[in-house]
Formats: C-alpha cells, sequence, structure tokens
C-alpha cells in the first residue's frame, strides 16, 4: 500500500468525533465538501493548506517535527513513539510529547502506520527555524551579547546580516572556508558567532541572531520549558480603581473630541484618511497629545460615533467628504459612563486595525494617517485578544514584565513570533490602559468581563468599580471650581455650560470668567439661576469676586438683542443702540437704523453675534415673543450609511454543522466504494433509462438503498446513498440518510444506480 493510500486508510479509520476536530482545527479542508476521504487526504497534504495549519502550533510540536524530520533525513525508519520519547527525554517529559503527538495527530500534521509515526511531507516546512537548530546543544549567544556585538558593527557585515534576517537564514559565500581572508566580512562573523559555517560554501543566521535584528523576542528553540514571565502582584483594588480613572479621562476626551468635529468636521483625504493638520487641530482643541487623539479617533469610527461623508449643515471648506459625528453621538453622551465606555471596549477588541501604527512610515516613507485603510492588519484582532488572554491566565492583579509576556507569546506560537514584537506588546498594553481595560500593567475586572463577550457584566463591573458620583463643588476664590471627583450628570452639564475645565484628574478643575457665564446666559439661564447654582451646590462659600463677576454680565447681557432680518439689532436704550451705529463695527456689519430702538443687518446672525463681540457689546438672542434663546451652535451631524460595507470576516462552521459533514463524507465513502449490488450505466451513458427506473422503482417497493450517480442543473457530477420513496412524472423523491429529509432528484440527470447490500 502507497504512502497516500496509507494515510487516507488512517483518516477513514479515524472515528467521526476525531473528523471533526479536525474540521474544527483545519476548516479549509471542507470547503467544498470532500466527495471521499482519498480527497480529503490529498487536500490534508497540500503545503498550503499544512503551512496554515501549522501557524497555531507551539515549540514542542516543531521539537517533535523537527525531531522526525532529522530521523527520517538520515535514511532511518520513521520513529516509533517510544523511540520520540527517548530522543526527546533530556529536553521534555514524555506527557507533554504525548500532548504534543496527539495535538499533531488531530491536525493531521501526522499519522501512524502500526507502530510508526510518519509525517506530512509539507510539515518539515512549516518549522519556524532552520532545520536542525533545535537539536543543537551548543549554546547560543545570549540576547545580551548579540546586541553588544551588533552595536559596533561595520556597515558592511550589519548590511549582510540584514538581508539574511529579511530573506531567509541561509547564505552562500566562497568566505565560508577555513582558509578564507580573516579580514573579510564572513569570517569576522563566524568569528563573532553572528553567523554559523554550514560548509565551504554555505552559511546560516542563527534563530536568536535573526530574532534580534527583526526586534521579535527571542527564545531557544531546544528549551521546551514554557517560559516564565517575571510577575508584579498589585493590589485589585487599585487596579480596578487605575482603570476607572482612565475610563472616566476617556469618556471626557472622546465627547471633547466629538464637540470639535461637530463644530467643525475634518476634510477626509482623498484616501479617506484624516490628514496630519486635521489631527493637530483636534488634538490641540481637545487638550491632548496627537497620539491619544489618534486612538480615540479611530475608537469613535469604530463605534460608529464619528464617520464619513457629507454632514448637515454643510461645512464651508471645500471637500468631497469629512469626517463628523453621527446622529448615535449625541444619545451616547447622554448615556452613564458605564454604558458609554462599553461599545469603545469592545469596539477597540474587535478591531482590525492598529491605531499605534498612526504617524510610522510607509513604503514610500509617507506618514500613515489616521482613519486610512493602511493601518487594517487582519490579524490585530485575534493577536490583540492573545495578548489580553494571557493576562487573564493570571490571578487578578498580577502585571506580566511586558519583555517577558513577548517571549511567551513567540514561544507558544513561533510561526507568528513577529506578531508580539515588543513594539507590539508596549502598544498593545498602551491602548488598553487608556481604554481602562489593563490598569497598573494587570487586567481590570471589567477587562475580564470583556473578554468573555459579556457586556453587561464588563458594563456592571466597570459600573462597580467607577466612584460614586458627587453632587458638590468647591468653588474657590480665584474663581475656579473644583469637584472632588466625578459629577452627577446634570450638575457635570450645568459646570461645563458656565466654566472651562482648566485641569482633569482625580478632581476637575474650571475655571469660570466672562466668557463663559456669558455663554451660559446664552443659553437661557438668568443671574438668579446662577447664584442658585453656586450657592446650592457649592461646600464653600461663594467668593464675592463671583456674586460681583455674575451680576456685572448679567446686567450688561442682553441689553442689546440679535435677530433674523437678515438679522436685526435691537435696544431698549436709544443711547447704546446709537454707540453700536457709530461704531466701525457698524460698517463692517452694514448695519442700518429703522428706528431709535431698532437697527438691521444683511450679516448672517452668526456672523453678526461674532463681529459685535469682538468689539467689545454683549448682544444675546431672542425669538418671536422676545425671550432670550440660546443661539449656539449644535454641531453637525453625519448619518450613517446603511449599506457600509462592513469587513469580511469567515464566520467558523458550528459543530453541529461540522457533524453533518462528517455524516455526508461518511455516506460518500460508502457510495464510492460500493461494489456489490446490481449496476446500471456505470459509465455514464444513456443507454439503459429504462433498467435504471425499473432498478430505482424496485428499490422503492422493497425499501433499499441505493448509490446514484446526479448531474444537478450547474453540471456538476455527485454521488448520493438515497432510499427511494416515489418514482414519477420524471422525478425521484428519496430519503436522504443524512438529513433526514425526503429530497428530489429529476430522472434524466441521474446517471448511474446501484443498489446497496
Amino acid at each position: 500500500m502507497s504512502g497516500q493510500d496509507s494515510f487516507t486508510a488512517w483518516l477513514g479509520a479515524r472515528s467521526d468525533a476525531q473528523l471533526v476536530a479536525l474540521l474544527e482545527r483545519r476548516p479549509d479542508l471542507a470547503v467544498p465538501l470532500p466527495s471521499s476521504m482519498a480527497v480529503l487526504a490529498a487536500r490534508a497534504e497540500q503545503r498550503a493548506s499544512v503551512l496554515r495549519a501549522a501557524d497555531d502550533l507551539g515549540t514542542v510540536p516543531f521539537a517533535i517535527v523537527e525531531a522526525l524530520a532529522l530521523h527520517t533525513a538520515g535514511g532511518g525508519e520513521p520513529m516509533t513513539r517510544t523511540e520520540l520519547k527517548r530522543a526527546l527525554r533530556t529536553r521534555a517529559k514524555a506527557a507533554t510529547v504525548d500532548a504534543a503527538v496527539t495535538e499533531l495527530a488531530d491536525r493531521a500534521l501526522l499519522w501512524f502506520e502500526g507502530e510508526r509515526i510518519r509525517l506530512v511531507p509539507a510539515v518539515a516546512e512549516a518549522l519556524p527555524w532552520p532545520l536542525g537548530s533545535g537539536a543543537e546543544t551548543t549554546p547560543a549567544p545570549s540576547e545580551s551579547e548579540i546586541a553588544a556585538a551588533l552595536t559596533d558593527l561595520p556597515e558592511a557585515e550589519r548590511a549582510l546580516l540584514d538581508k539574511l534576517a529579511g530573506t531567509g537564514p541561509r547564505g552562500r559565500t566562497r568566505d565560508a572556508a577555513p582558509d578564507a581572508p580573516a579580514d573579510r566580512p564572513v569570517p569576522r562573523l563566524l568569528e563573532a558567532r553572528l553567523l554559523r559555517r554550514i560548509d565551504d560554501e554555505t552559511v546560516e543566521l542563527p534563530a536568536a541572531v535573526g530574532q534580534v535584528l527583526r526586534g521579535e523576542p527571542v527564545t531557544d528553540p531546544y528549551r521546551l520549558a514554557e517560559p516564565e514571565p517575571r510577575t508584579i502582584p498589585h493590589p485589585l483594588g487599585e487596579v480596578d480603581g487605575v482603570g476607572a480613572g482612565e475610563v472616566g479621562e476617556l469618556l471626557r476626551h472622546c465627547a471633547a473630541i466629538l464637540e470639535v468635529l461637530g463644530q467643525l468636521p475634518a476634510p477626509a483625504l482623498r484616501a479617506g484618511g484624516l490628514g496630519v493638520r486635521e489631527l493637530r487641530r483636534i488634538a490641540k482643541a481637545a487638550g491632548i497629545d496627537e497620539t491619544r487623539a489618534g486612538l480615540l479617533v479611530e475608537l469613535l469610527a469604530a463605534a460608529k460615533l464619528i464617520e464619513k461623508g457629507f454632514p448637515d449643515p454643510p461645512p464651508e471648506a471645500d471637500a468631497d467628504d469629512f469626517w463628523a459625528p453621527t446622529p448615535a453621538a449625541d444619545s451616547w453622551l447622554e448615556a452613564p459612563s458605564a454604558r458609554r465606555w462599553v461599545p469603545l471596549a469592545h469596539a477597540w477588541l474587535e478591531l482590525d486595525r492598529y491605531p499605534w501604527m498612526i504617524g510610522l512610515r510607509d513604503a514610500a516613507d509617507k506618514p500613515l494617517a489616521a482613519l486610512a485603510h493602511e493601518l487594517r492588519v487582519p490579524y490585530a484582532a485575534r493577536d490583540r485578544r492573545i495578548v489580553l488572554e494571557a493576562l487573564a491566565e493570571q490571578p487578578p492583579g498580577i502585571e506580566l514584565e511586558p519583555a517577558g509576556l513577548a517571549r511567551l507569546l513567540a514561544w507558544r506560537t513561533p510561526r507568528r513570533r513577529r506578531h508580539f514584537r515588543r513594539q507590539v506588546i508596549d502598544n498593545t498594553l498602551y491602548e488598553a490602559a487608556a481604554l481602562g481595560v489593563v490598569g497598573r500593567g494587570a487586567l481590570t475586572g471589567a477587562g475580564r468581563m470583556l473578554l468573555t463577550d459579556t457586556l453587561a457584566a464588563a458594563e456592571t463591573a466597570l459600573e462597580a468599580a467607577l466612584p460614586e458620583p458627587v453632587d458638590h463643588v468647591l468653588v474657590q476664590a480665584d474663581l475656579t471650581v473644583v469637584a472632588p471627583g466625578p459629577l452627577t450628570a446634570d450638575l457635570q452639564r450645568r459646570i461645563e455650560l458656565v466654566a472651562e475645565v482648566e485641569s482633569s484628574g482625580a478632581a476637575t478643575v474650571y475655571r469660570i470668567g466672562e466668557s463663559t457665564l456669558r455663554r451660559a446666559l446664552d443659553a437661557g439661564l438668568t443671574a438668579a439661576e446662577l447664584h442658585n447654582l453656586f450657592g446650592r451646590h457649592s461646600r464653600t462659600p461663594v467668593p464675592q469676586t463671583l456674586t460681583y463677576l455674575i451680576d456685572d454680565v448679567a446686567r450688561r447681557h442682553g441689553r442689546l438683542r440679535a435677530g433674523m432680518a437678515q438679522s436685526f439689532v435691537r435696544s431698549e436704550d436709544p443711547a447704546l443702540l446709537a454707540q453700536v451705529l457709530a461704531a466701525p463695527v457698524a460698517e463692517t456689519l452694514a448695519l442700518r437704523g429703522i428706528a431709535p430702538t431698532v437697527a438691521i443687518s444683511q450679516a448672517p446672525l452668526g456672523e453678526l453675534f461674532e463681529e459685535l463681540r469682538r468689539a467689545g457689546f454683549a448682544p444675546a438672542g431672542e425669538d418671536s415673543s422676545g425671550a432670550i434663546v440660546d443661539l449656539r451652535q449644535r454641531g453637525a451631524r453625519i448619518g450613517v450609511r446603511p449599506l457600509a460595507r462592513q469587513p469580511y470576516r469567515p464566520t467558523p462552521p458550528t459543530t453541529d454543522q461540522l457533524e453533518l459533514l462528517v455524516t455526508e463524507l461518511r455516506a460518500g465513502e460508502r457510495a464510492a466504494t460500493a461494489t456489490s449490488g446490481q449496476v446500471v450505466r456505470s459509465d455514464g451513458t444513456r443507454t439503459s433509462t429504462a433498467a435504471a427506473l425499473a432498478l430505482l422503482q424496485l428499490a422503492a417497493r422493497v425499501r433499499r438503498q441505493v448509490h446514484i450517480g446526479y448531474v444537478d442543473a450547474k453540471g456538476t457530477a455527485i454521488q448520493r446513498v438515497v432510499e427511494p420513496v416515489r418514482v414519477g412524472n420524471g422525478q425521484l423523491d428519496a430519503l436522504d440518510p443524512v438529513t433526514g429529509t425526503v429530497r428530489q432528484f429529476t430522472l434524466h440527470r441521474i446517471s448511474s444506480v446501484a443498489l446497496l447490500e
């Protein structure tokens, strides 16, 4: 029996549960459904499928693959399980070897012929290090030794190493021979142990050297014990407290960005991203740095709180598309803190982009823009979850040293070690900390719930960690207002209306000034309401300076009224209106007096307000009844495109679906191997239609299963084992034993019929 036939027979002998487990680990084998075990075996041996299946393997399974490949490469018989354990006894325990062999068999990357273990041919190509590197007992240079040796390396030698690190570990050269001139680059690198000599014309880059050059975590393939990162314990209350503090800052800064984009939407780049200047403007207006602004706009876009399109009202800038808030932002701003956090954190966890790449250079040496397509990385969400799940394995409150965490993840999936470079780990932890998913380097309670996709539980955990809102402030003599904690939603809205945030943290400091008081009066508050606000909610005596300032601003506010005519200005004080008409601003606005107390202008109302205030006046808006109204800009909004294309993510088949596929595969295998019974038209010709019809009618009468060949409407030839129920009107109704349902087959498309014993 040939190797392929033996592999096919081994697959056929696997139980249904084992085949289901195989298809769960290698779903590409099931698409389209293989018609027989021979087809399944052929797919399982294809190089592309094998390499894909090996991506998730750890260091121990690869060590077994290497040991088996080296043994057969020397001309020996395939090893038995006992021989394999003996070969690896100094590196791994017998139970560890057994578990790894089982994992490889479950993935159909090796199979058994009697007691012998045979590798699927292509699996040796999946080794994440040169064949034989893991079996070497000679200690490789340490990471610090390699870094020191690379520090003062001449340019030509460094270029040679970089070339091997980027293209492949082996290279051919005439300088590898022992008698080559010692001052040449290759002999110097061999002397420094930065290269390894294979023969007189071949050198190889040691795995550890390549890892350092590529910025990957350094692991030794010879060592099969899982690395143990250094742990740093923190009190759980402190972890959750720090995370809750970061959540407060996150929500405040996101609200600020929505306000900035609502007042002035940002023009989108032609490629769809957000330009450097616009990101800088947003960061400055929101009071944050550009790195944080880039992360937050990515989160807001992923949570559909900002979108690209044409907003309403339309901006004055000339551009085809803008980035602006969506209508969902309004309800989000009104929601409780924990509820506002959940969509942002979940969007980040599932984000198939790396926000930390903003500002890095692309292949053309241009900086990558925020919200640009180039930031998309298909495996970003998977790797982000892997990093957090490694933290979740630790007891609550335990931080893992980032360098040790990188080595652990590289050891667990060495073919993906480049995904866990220190740069990736550090930036993932930075983003997690900025969202309050991580505090003090350890996973918060809300972060743990988020990983389990129980968003309601995550919201509840965060609510418990957030400090209780306070309903009071401390008004200082220097016209600052200190909030000793998060304010209640109503009080926060009113304080933010009457004051500007000066600094934030555990306690937020607000600053009161003429402009902020005027803003509150513009919104319709009266002087009495402002006095009452501070009198009721300040735990300190309200300073006289604030009382005088409120009264002074309120006395001057509203003496001058503005409306639309295009716009108009009126005042109960004719002298004040005469003062306005005599000022230079009257010419700017083309003001014209039409009565002692009324003047009109062709300028828009917004411009009228701005120019009058710039000239030192304090107008207030009014409606048709003369009542003061809030005329502040409401901000632009942009509708979410209902048919916007979502990133494609394949949905893995369920266990029930795979069990059904295995049942169909067994039926197809049975049909393909059926040799007994009475066969009609086995050559596919149409010469025995009457005989085929008679055989089907006989099977329907005696309730016998038949194997039929059938050509569907697309011209695809299939084989089925069915139980005929009724034959007539040019159609066969037959019970499908796989699904338990009755299926219809057109008689003239049936190419062959065979009774099964």
